[in-house]
């Protein structure tokens, strides 16, 4: 987002005590009698003892994550970025530690640094860039002892809960929450629209550029790009948009290359 950089289901658990109740069709009156007096001994109605419980189903774990749980899933993945005067927000995407973050954090600079939640510093070049959905992916020069890559995809749906992790106004590593707005959003960039965006209302200022938005999985669903700001003055104004992660390893767009060209990892 332009006004971004900073200058200098889950599954029910089953009822507990729901038993099964099987019904046979046995024709004969003694096999009828046989079958009572083989459940009676067996339930231990024979020596006057209480059957044992049978264990009660275990329940689905939940998909669903807390917002703590996301942060400590994907906390270790995202980085702070200083390129220039611009600070932002980049994220882990692969095993190589190829990063992406927005294009407008590294405009305009060769002069980047990073720095990894362990604390490990490190310069990095831009391998692509994709300016006109305004995504880039970064190669660091070093990586830290353990390389934590977040996990991409999802799904994106209207009220869905999500999870934005970024350095506002240079608070590194800070978290808000909020839910899927709208989807297909286009906001202004300049002198050029950017579309196809996720509209969400976590709180999001600048320096949180490039950092990823998150679902309630801690899956990375999108790259924070931008934020409406109708006061000219860099302050949140409850909408904020994000590349979909589709859009952002190049499965679409519009850039400087071919369509379909972008951050490729």
């Amino acid at each position: 987002m332009e006004h971004v950089p900073q200058e200098a289901d889950p599954a029910p658990a089953r009822g507990a005590g729901a038993g099964k109740v099987r019904r046979f069709a046995v024709g004969g009156g003694v096999l009828v009698v046989v079958a009572v007096l083989a459940y009676w001994l067996g339930s231990g109605g024979g020596n006057g003892e209480v059957a044992a419980p049978r264990p009660s189903p275990t329940p689905t774990p939940s998909a669903t994550l807390t917002t703590a749980e996301v942060f400590k899933r994907v906390g270790p993945s995202v980085v702070v970025i200083q390129a220039g005067k611009s600070l932002g927000t980049g994220v882990i995407a692969a095993e190589d530690g190829t990063i992406l973050t927005a294009h407008h954090v590294i405009k305009g600079t060769k002069d980047v640094n990073l720095t990894f939640a362990d604390g490990t510093k490190a310069k990095a070049a831009v391998v692509s860039s994709n300016p006109k959905r305004d995504v880039a992916a970064l190669k660091p020069a070093k990586l830290p002892e353990i390389v934590v890559p977040a996990t991409l995809g999802g799904a994106v749906a209207v009220g869905a809960p999500v999870v934005a992790i970024g350095n506002p106004l240079g608070l590194t590593y800070s978290v808000s929450t909020g839910v899927v707005s709208g989807l297909e959003r286009t906001t202004e960039d300049g002198d050029r629209d950017l579309g196809g965006l996720i509209q969400f209302d976590a709180s999001v200022n600048p320096g949180s550029s490039g950092g990823p938005l998150l679902d309630a999985r801690g899956l990375v669903i999108g790259i924070v790009v931008s934020m409406a700001d109708p006061g000219g003055d860099d302050a949140f104004a409850g909408i904020a948009f994000a590349v979909p992660i589709g859009v952002a390893l190049g499965g679409g767009g519009d850039g400087d290359g071919p369509p379909g060209e972008g951050p490729q990892i």
